[in-house]
């Protein structure tokens, strides 16, 4: 099953719900906003992504941080503290298939979940 992790009222994940939906994809949405996120995720994610890709630069959250919360938040040692703290900074959607993860929302990355 698919894993579309995000926050319910962004604009990208409605789009992406759309998508999954008329694709017929089954997913289960996880809200980071409602249930967290562990810190056994973010890794995961940082790991495999990296950190410049999962924390989310463009979003009001990251424009109303000081500086040292920035770079703390760009920092891998310091990140996961910071993004479970402030889950809005996470880049939505995260999408999980069970063989990749998608980051973001690419309508040709989703029609290959057919």
């Amino acid at each position: 099953m698919v894993t579309i992790y995000g926050i319910k009222n962004c604009n990208t994940m409605k789009k992406a719900f759309d998508k999954l939906d008329q694709l017929g994809v089954s997913y289960q949405f996880h809200d980071y906003k409602k249930e967290n996120i562990s810190a056994e995720k973010l890794k995961q994610w940082i790991d495999e992504l990296g950190i410049e890709k999962v924390v989310n630069k463009q979003g009001m959250t990251w424009r109303k941080l000081d500086e040292a919360t920035q770079s703390a938040a760009m920092n891998p040692s310091t990140a996961i503290k910071v993004l479970q703290e402030k889950t809005s900074m996470i880049k939505r959607p995260i999408l999980e298939t069970g063989k990749n993860i998608i980051l973001g929302f690419d309508e040709a990355q989703y029609e290959s979940l057919k």
